[in-house]
């Protein structure tokens, strides 16, 4: 199965990227990940869209989702919502046609509060609701206190990392469920 993990963050050293690298080297075999790059998106904006085409960058962005099997989303939580480069890449994403229908989609985030990402992460769940996504609803991962979870750019907390791990075989089981139902 083809993961394609998006980080909110864009931080050079942010835990929610290093949660998607920590993912993706847990994965079983037969499984792949690969993280889509949203730095480099234009803001939202219709009039970029020409002749039914979108600026290289969503394009590109576009392609990754549409041949990836399931998405795997690490959201930082900013002023108590979804962090805007996320946002802007779903926006980008949702666009006719939108390429995001259909997939099996997983949220988890890190801060350092004491909420995890919850205030940014129920957003993001209502947002991909209009979406047609297939949301994973449980477990939850919300990882607070992330500063002392996470060391040189790994997640070095092993309790955090079991729990982490025992909720992305369950993705990857919800996922391969709705393969099948397609």
């Amino acid at each position: 199965m083809k993961i394609l993990g998006i980080s909110g963050s864009l931080r050079q050293g942010s835990w929610n990227s290093a949660l998607l690298r920590m993912a993706g080297g847990v994965l079983a075999a037969g499984h792949e990940m690969t993280v889509a790059e949203i730095g480099d998106l234009p803001l939202i904006n219709t009039d970029l869209e020409l002749e039914g085409r979108f600026p290289a960058p969503v394009e590109r962005l576009r392609a990754e989702i549409l041949a990836a099997d399931a998405l795997l989303l690490a959201t930082p939580e900013y002023n108590a919502s979804i962090p805007a480069p996320l946002k802007n890449a779903i926006d980008w994403a949702s666009r006719p046609s939108n390429t995001l229908a259909g997939k099996p989609v997983m949220i988890m985030g890190a801060s350092p509060g004491v909420l995890g990402t919850a205030r940014a992460q129920y957003p993001l769940r209502q947002t991909l609701g209009v979406l047609n996504v297939q949301l994973m609803g449980q477990p939850e991962v919300f990882i607070a206190g992330a500063g002392q979870k996470f060391t040189d750019g790994q997640l070095t907390d092993a309790p955090t990392r079991e729990f982490v791990s025992a909720a992305l075989a369950t993705f990857m089981t919800f996922a391969a469920r709705v393969k099948i139902g397609e």
